[in-house]
């Protein structure tokens, strides 16, 4: 398993998509968060189809920090259910220990 997730988030509002970035990054629990949008997006949901505009966060953390991530998404995140993804990522060591500084317990 890889130390390392990227985290991804969808929201209506684009403020609010901003708002969801700035927790995760006072927090400190997160090495940095893009946003993307709007992307249109299609869904079930109680029963039917919807489409609307999103904004998606797509964080990059360390594993070990999704609970905290996902509590302090949920703490601003608008939607009764929100999606709240991680997936594990590899890649190039120097900005995977880049990530793991700037998520250091010591900087908080």
């Amino acid at each position: 398993m890889t130390e390392f997730i990227q985290l991804a988030t969808t929201v209506n509002d684009e403020k609010k998509a901003n708002e969801i970035a700035s927790v995760l990054m006072e927090r400190r629990v997160v090495a940095c968060v893009q946003i993307l949008g709007p992307i249109k997006s299609s869904c079930w949901w109680k029963g039917k189809i919807i489409q609307t505009n999103e904004w998606m966060c797509l964080a990059k953390a360390r594993m070990e920090d999704y609970e905290k991530i996902e509590d302090a998404i949920k703490s601003v995140h608008p939607y009764v259910l929100p999606e709240i993804l991680a997936f594990p990522i590899f890649g190039e060591p120097k900005y995977l220990s880049w990530i793991h500084e700037e998520t250091s317990r010591s900087m908080t």
